[in-house]
């Protein structure tokens, strides 16, 4: 296993430890959370609810238990699609590749416990690239307008950054361009500032400060206001167990859903300049608070509770990546490899094939681009 291996590994299987111990709470305030498990979480947790099942209709997942969710699902899916690609993606490839994946492959849905349609387990914002794009024929690069803006393009673009390894930029675009058949305004913002977050995260000498560097010099808008404010107030932070109220009062001036998670304001996920989606900004807010520690990140992200899966996914992708598998607990990997029935460690070695060969095309491109411009700006009628 090469470095590029061992870093991608870490940031996915990173990400599908943190969205299935996240599961649990989400939802939930951290209060709720430590009366419910005798304290903070420290691990893989049974459901918080015991009659999952029947407690919330619209949602009769099984959470807790090592599952996954939804994020690794389709964090899996887009991993499918770069496989096959094995190339730059952009909308479109949303459309021709990812959307039929959702509505004609069965797969193990840990959390309905049957194999299923992807479709039949992503929740509503991402039910939207099935209407739009198999069934409306919208532009695929303009789909993501009308859905609500939640972290949905966000939670599952990881394969980004690890496809544009080293290039922030390049990240960032290809996510933008991707997150565009999804989402809008601050969620498809976040989209690519994640994405070149875990492109840092993935270079040799990346640190937790570069990775969060690099998120607020792409950040456009509330995003970046959001990010800035949450990663200022985490700097103060000596442990998160005692600075999730600080966390929240930070991002809460550019957060749309309010106090109540489940009761959503009556303006909340609409278009805005002046808002962020919460989860990213305090996914980068435990990374500061934790230095980078993986474990650290990832408990803080789910003792937060709210949406606290995709927290989870965001922190332990990146600080994942800068760690690489070995920073990952061997009996967290265990655990939710065994409760998911799943290797959630397979998908870094496809990521990394794809990323090489990525990367000899991009070579190939960029010496053809050489060679023209050389010729472009050399004398007159000399070839």
């Amino acid at each position: 296993m090469d470095l590029l291996e061992d870093k991608a590994t870490g940031a996915l299987a990173g990400a599908a430890i943190g969205d299935a111990l996240g599961g649990a709470a989400e939802g939930n305030t951290p209060e709720a959370i430590q009366e419910r498990y005798d304290g903070f979480i420290t691990g893989i947790v049974p459901p918080f609810l015991a009659d999952w099942r029947n407690a919330r209709p619209i949602a009769p997942y099984h959470k807790g238990d090592g599952h996954i969710t939804d994020d690794t699902l389709m964090t899996n899916a887009l991993v499918d699609v770069y496989a096959t690609v094995r190339d730059h993606l952009d909308a479109y490839s949303v459309a021709d590749h990812l959307v039929p994946l959702m509505i004609n492959e069965k797969r193990w849905i840990p959390e309905l416990e049957s194999e299923a349609l992807l479709l039949h387990r992503v929740f509503l914002a991402e039910k939207w690239l099935v209407t739009r794009l198999h069934y409306g024929h919208i532009d695929p690069r303009e789909a993501g307008v009308g859905n609500v803006v939640n972290c949905g393009a966000t939670m599952y673009v990881s394969p980004i950054g690890i496809a544009n390894s080293g290039a922030p930029d390049a990240a960032y675009a290809e996510a933008i361009d991707v997150a565009g058949a999804h989402q809008s305004s601050y969620g498809r913002e976040a989209a690519g500032v994640y994405a070149a977050a875990i492109a840092e995260a993935m270079r040799p000498e990346a640190t937790w400060q570069s990775a969060v560097e690099a998120a607020l010099r792409l950040a456009k808008d509330g995003t970046r206001d959001a990010i800035e404010a949450v990663v200022d107030a985490a700097s103060g932070v000596e442990d998160w167990r005692s600075g999730l109220p600080v966390l929240r009062r930070a991002v809460e001036p550019f957060d749309t859903v309010g106090p109540n998670y489940r009761a959503p304001a009556r303006d909340a996920r609409i278009p805005s300049r002046t808002k962020s989606i919460e989860e990213l900004p305090i996914a980068l807010g435990m990374l500061v608070a934790a230095k980078g520690d993986y474990s650290e990140s990832v408990l803080g992200a789910i003792n937060y509770g709210r949406d606290s899966d995709s927290i989870a996914v965001m922190a332990g992708s990146i600080a994942g990546a800068l760690s690489g598998r070995d920073g990952l607990p061997t009996e967290w990997i265990a655990g939710v490899g065994e409760g998911s029935r799943m290797d959630i460690t397979a998908t870094g070695p496809i990521m990394a094939s794809v990323a090489r060969d990525m990367w000899a095309k991009d070579s190939e491109r960029a010496d053809r681009r050489s060679d023209a411009m050389s010729a472009l700006t050399g004398p007159v009628g000399v070839r």
